[in-house]
């Protein structure tokens, strides 16, 4: 499930330097996130970077986009394809070492 931004959200801009993949952008009145390239940070971190970094917590996991920790898995590999993600990458689906 890609991860969306509540109208919680104060613009404050935390959000967007800390996406891997730039999914992050100024919308009409909040900070939205594209979906299409949301992977809730799968292969790079064990949690979403924009969640980490919210002051008000405004960052969650959309419920209405659920998705498969391998199909989010596949669309960071689409996006970096010259990034190696090892067996043991970081997601919020695992455990943290």
């Amino acid at each position: 499930m890609a991860t969306y931004i509540t109208q919680d959200c104060i613009n404050c801009d935390a959000c967007v330097p800390a996406c891997p993949n730039g999914a992050i952008r100024a919308g009409p009145e909040i900070f939205v996130i594209d979906p299409a390239l949301c992977t809730e940070c799968v292969g790079v971190h064990h949690m979403e970077k924009c969640q980490e970094v919210c002051p008000v917590d405004c960052c969650l996991p959309d419920p209405a986009r659920p998705e498969s920790e391998a199909d989010l898995l596949a669309r960071a590999k689409r996006l970096h394809p010259d990034q190696a993600f090892p067996d043991d990458f970081p997601s919020r689906f695992r455990p943290r070492p």
